[in-house]
């Protein structure tokens, strides 16, 4: 680059330079690396090969060749690659190997956002006077990482947090793809239209039966038009992402939106005693997580999934937030009431979200308060939950 390299970068990618990495495979890699026997062949996480329930959490690319994805059922990935090594997942090896890789990534920026276990977002906007280039900077990311954990990645550098995800996934695994202001035409408007976030399955061919196939198509279109087809909110943030616009910022940290737990079961569960024993178990789960961080959530949302993987959900939020067990399920229990099942589950999961610091105060506290903070005390002690409710048994 020129002499005045801050204005060069400036005049590539304008206010903001964002990278994002995104480790390959990266359960499948660790399995390699910590068992090299493994190279070369088709590693499938996320459980034994005679598992009736489990779900691949991620594959080898020599899996993918065979057409194994990620969620997709075991019993599917053994037919599409009956040769292939399933493993179980290990993910406190996971989370440990993600934990160095941020400790990596933070040497290079102060601003840093993981938003999984295996990619993050940086903002090296002012430090990019270290590099000579953009490629520069991506490859000192992707070497440093590899130097120190001997796995690979593959890097976007953009201009913004959009563009630079969608960079990252052009040339995987191990690449490295860059993105200046101005190729963002060239790089995004031959793209389908499902390459935009946020639009799926469902969303996608609802463009598609407006004649909408492209994001080269989208931008024919006015605001209004796209806004007509997916809603106000969903047609703005479509028809933004298709000019290549996403002002987001990286946020280092920010507060959990939802905490929740779901269980997959062995074998499909019916409505009954059992399936609400279930869900007071997660109930009361998720409840000491609330109160352990000390959020007070206003929603909860209870997910089931049948046994042909079609998945729903169900919220409603309180007037006044809370943290004790006792609301948390018996708001759950109301929304289960609510599907009227029919079927059996093969997942059910509870969720509470709309946070707020602190609950509403009573001079008397309530006797299922204090009953919540004498059954926590006493499993904290014991170092696990070994003081249950009934309604758990």
């Amino acid at each position: 680059m020129a002499a005045d390299g801050k204005s060069s970068w400036r005049r590539l990618f304008g206010d903001r330079t964002i990278v994002h990495v995104d480790m390959d495979a990266f359960f499948a890699q660790i399995e390699v690396l910590d068992n090299p026997s493994l190279r070369g062949k088709p590693v499938i996480v996320g459980g034994p090969r005679d598992s009736a329930r489990g779900v691949v959490s991620t594959c080898s690319y020599e899996a993918r060749r065979y057409g194994v994805r990620s969620a997709m059922p075991i019993q599917q990935a053994v037919k599409l690659c009956p040769h292939g090594i399933f493993l179980r997942p290990r993910f406190e090896r996971y989370a440990a190997v993600s934990g160095h890789i941020r400790r990596i990534l933070a040497e290079f920026s102060p601003l840093v956002e993981a938003i999984s276990v295996d990619e993050a977002f940086l903002d090296m906007t002012g430090c990019e006077h270290f590099y000579r280039d953009p490629v520069h900077l991506g490859r000192a990311i992707k070497e440093r990482i590899y130097q120190e954990t001997s796995l690979t990645c593959s890097a976007g550098v953009a201009p913004n947090k959009f563009l630079a995800k969608l960079a990252s996934d052009q040339q995987k695994p191990d690449g490295l793809v860059v993105v200046t202001q101005d190729q963002v035409d060239h790089f995004l408007l031959p793209m389908p239209v499902d390459a935009l976030w946020g639009v799926g399955p469902k969303t996608a061919q609802r463009l598609r039966q407006a004649g909408i196939h492209t994001v080269a198509q989208v931008r024919t279109r006015s605001l209004e038009s796209i806004c007509r087809i997916l809603g106000a909110t969903h047609g703005r943030h479509v028809y933004d992402l298709a000019f290549g616009r996403d002002d987001r910022p990286v946020e280092p940290y920010s507060p959990p939106k939802s905490i929740g737990k779901e269980t997959t079961f062995p074998v499909d569960v019916p409505d009954g005693p059992d399936l609400r024993a279930h869900l007071a178990r997660l109930a009361a789960s998720v409840g000491e997580r609330v109160r352990r961080k000390g959020v007070f959530p206003r929603t909860v949302t209870v997910k089931v999934r049948f046994p042909d993987f079609a998945t729903h959900t169900k919220s409603i939020s309180l007037k006044h937030p809370f943290c004790d067990d006792d609301t948390l399920f018996k708001q759950a229990n109301a929304l289960l009431d609510h599907f009227n099942l029919q079927r059996p589950l093969r997942l059910l999961g509870v969720y509470v979200s709309n946070f707020q610091e602190q609950g509403q105060t009573s001079l008397f506290p309530l006797e299922a308060d204090r009953l919540t903070e004498a059954v926590d005390a006493l499993n904290q002690r014991l170092g696990q939950r070994v003081i249950r409710r009934g309604r758990e048994l």
